[in-house]
């Protein structure tokens, strides 16, 4: 309820009142101001930006070798390392070279990780630390027969940005993560970093940001965890095919953690949720996968039949179409409220 201007007038030498005669009869001094919260740790490693490779194999080497419980400080490239710049034109696109795609930082081992582990990745900051861009390439995107002429749009965004000027009417709220997060395959093929995979890889699951902790499955010794593809902002599906794509400053921990339930494919929880993921050519198949998973961990965690798990599904889970453009496959996602769970 408001008040009147007359009633704040008539308030306010009350309270100055009050102040001074507690002041001048010995009252108790004015509480101290509250501390600073305490800066953040530092991290125990860095590994810049000039370390990366843009293929998924076994034979690539780490560039650093961490311990498990390792904090790290990780920069990257934008997601065209360097290809598309703020002086770039939509006309530019069709000289862009899709083989340098996804300039990912790493690979770095983690001491002890075992194919059979997971590697679980919390993720405590992401920071945007430069100018980036979106577009629309020629037969690619979710839309791809709709919109076949190229489109670029750059945005001059400083370091540590929070917001971004879409055009003179629409400004966007950053909320910056790492599109591309994975482990090294089991094999010595160069593998595309385009769709996702059991490794994790180009999930584009803007869910994965700061607060996250994701769980990959282990494929090699050491793990060789890669990031990249940084994204300023994007929204579930990124249809377009594009995010606004920017260079990151990311802080994660590094734990090797047991798989008692035999995960597979990526996970992941904060303190609100616990999500799976399931990647597949279509989004039907890729729902289906993700119900199922979120079934399995209903059932191990919480001691449900399948039948409740799946019916639990129906009435809490909320499925997300995390990317529909990483062909040939898709990313959906399921969230499941932790609040629910409350009980004895």
């Amino acid at each position: 309820m408001s008040q009147s201007p007359f009633a704040a007038r008539a308030v306010l030498p009350l309270a100055v009142f009050a102040l001074l005669t507690t002041a001048g009869c010995g009252g108790e001094a004015p509480a101290p101001a509250p501390e600073p919260p305490p800066s953040p740790p530092a991290p125990d490693f860095t590994v810049p930006a000039e370390n990366t490779h843009n293929r998924w194999s076994a034979t690539i080497p780490a560039v650093v070798t961490v311990p498990s419980g390792a904090r790290v400080e990780i920069f990257t490239k934008e997601a065209s390392d360097g290809q598309i710049t703020v002086e770039t034109t939509a006309e530019d696109l069709a000289t862009v070279d899709f083989g340098l795609i996804h300039a990912l930082t790493g690979p770095i081992a983690v001491e002890g990780a075992e194919p059979g582990d997971l590697l679980a990745v919390t993720i405590h900051e992401a920071e945007v630390q430069g100018p980036g861009w979106a577009g629309i390439f020629p037969g690619f995107g979710f839309l791809a027969e709709d919109f076949t002429d190229p489109w670029l749009r750059s945005f001059d965004m400083a370091p540590g940005a929070t917001e971004v000027a879409f055009n003179d009417r629409i400004t966007l709220p950053l909320d910056p993560f790492a599109g591309v997060l994975g482990v090294a395959p089991a094999t010595d093929d160069m593998l595309v970093t385009i769709p996702p995979r059991e490794n994790g890889g180009n999930m584009d699951n803007r869910h994965m940001r700061p607060g996250a902790t994701v769980y990959l499955p282990v494929q090699v010794p050491g793990a060789n965890f890669s990031v990249g593809d940084a994204h300023a902002v994007q929204g579930d599906g990124e249809v377009s095919g594009s995010a606004i794509e920017a260079p990151m400053r990311l802080v994660v921990t590094l734990d090797v953690v047991d798989n008692p339930r035999g995960v597979t494919e990526p996970e992941y929880e904060t303190a609100d949720y616990y999500a799976t993921t399931g990647f597949a050519p279509t989004i039907d198949e890729a729902a289906k996968k993700a119900t199922r998973h979120m079934i399995a961990w209903l059932v191990a965690e919480h001691g449900l039949t399948p039948e409740e798990a799946y019916v639990l599904c129906s009435l809490a889970g909320d499925l997300k179409i995390s990317e529909t453009v990483d062909v040939p496959h898709m990313l959906v996602s399921m969230h499941m409220p932790k609040s629910i769970f409350g009980g004895p």
